[in-house]
């Protein structure tokens, strides 16, 4: 991103995003089971949610300082402003942050395809996995972000600046639903607040499509979206660092990232389509039909997950191989 400011050209702008994305990626799947190890299984989990909130403060801010800053000093000091405090905190993280734990297997002899086949016996972590890929079309940031202000535009035909206010009410929960999410997962369980998060997100949703063209209610129930829909992902995330053994909680956590991703631009694209396909007023409300529809049947997929009995450690871990 720091190198992105100095692009000059096409290839060079391209060149330097490509390697920003690339090296930004593994901050989730990395930075999950670091908190894990640090914490342990007790304050782990909660770990898991701020970090994600924490981050969603830049999903809510960056618009708006970002517009801010390349209008008052162009977008090279923009992306400056992003790239040099990762810089910073990435010294940091080297400087202060804790290697692994004592409870990881040691992968060193070990091909990708062995790590990766030892998850086959992981039945909670294929649930939790699964569970997250039927979910993945109704995802909180990217799915019902993006659709929701197309929705306001191109069927309500709401005015723009209306539009923006009701989308900053929207992302705006996305920084507190993760808090209160982890903070009733570790007085009831990770599993029944999932579930009823999944639940009262579908009715938010339903609630959305049902609110017509009936500004108070749209903004209610944008507001009730808002309240629910975004604690889905980080309750998942710090369920996975429970139930994965401590031996493959790394490699359980990158396959659980990478299938979220791409199943989620796959769930993007066939929703897009959808609308394409039957037009705007019909296919809006269908897509969102489906998206609460998704909530539901990944509360079906949840309901198998065992969560550890004792809040004091996990299972005992066992080699790969």
């Amino acid at each position: 991103m720091t190198a992105l400011a100095a692009a000059g050209s096409w290839p060079v702008f391209a060149g330097a995003t490509v390697l920003a994305r690339a090296g930004g990626a593994p901050q989730h799947v990395v930075g999950h089971a670091l908190l894990a190890d640090a914490y342990g299984l007790r304050h782990g989990a909660m770990a898991i949610n701020v970090h994600v909130a924490a981050g969603n403060v830049g999903t809510v801010l960056v618009p708006l300082l970002g517009g801010w800053l390349i209008a008052t000093a162009g977008w090279p000091v923009a992306v400056l402003a992003v790239g040099l405090p990762a810089l910073a905190v990435g010294a940091a993280i080297l400087r202060f942050a804790d290697g692994p734990g004592t409870g990881r297997a040691p992968l060193i002899g070990h091909s990708t395809r062995d790590v990766v086949r030892s998850l086959r016996g992981e039945r909670d972590v294929v649930w939790v996995t699964v569970a997250s890929s039927i979910a993945a079309a109704g995802r909180g940031l990217g799915i019902v972000t993006t659709f929701v202000p197309l929705y306001l535009g191109l069927v309500l035909r709401l005015d723009p600046g209306t539009i923006a206010l009701m989308y900053t009410l929207l992302v705006a929960g996305s920084v507190p639903g993760p808090l209160v999410g982890g903070w009733l997962a570790a007085r009831l369980g990770h599993r029944p607040v999932v579930i009823g998060s999944y639940v009262l997100a579908a009715a938010a949703l339903g609630a959305f499509v049902l609110a017509g063209s009936n500004l108070l209610f749209v903004w209610l129930a944008i507001g009730f979206m808002s309240a629910v829909v975004f604690e889905e992902s980080a309750l998942l995330q710090a369920l996975l660092a429970e139930v994965a053994r401590p031996a493959v909680r790394d490699v359980a956590f990158a396959v659980y990232f990478t299938v979220m991703f791409v199943v989620g631009a796959v769930w993007s694209a066939a929703l897009g389509w959808l609308v394409g396909a039957l037009g705007n007023e019909s296919g809006f409300p269908v897509a969102f039909g489906i998206m609460a529809a998704s909530y539901l049947v990944a509360a079906l997929a949840v309901l198998p997950i065992r969560e550890p009995s004792g809040r004091g450690g996990h299972r005992d871990a066992i080699p790969i191989g």
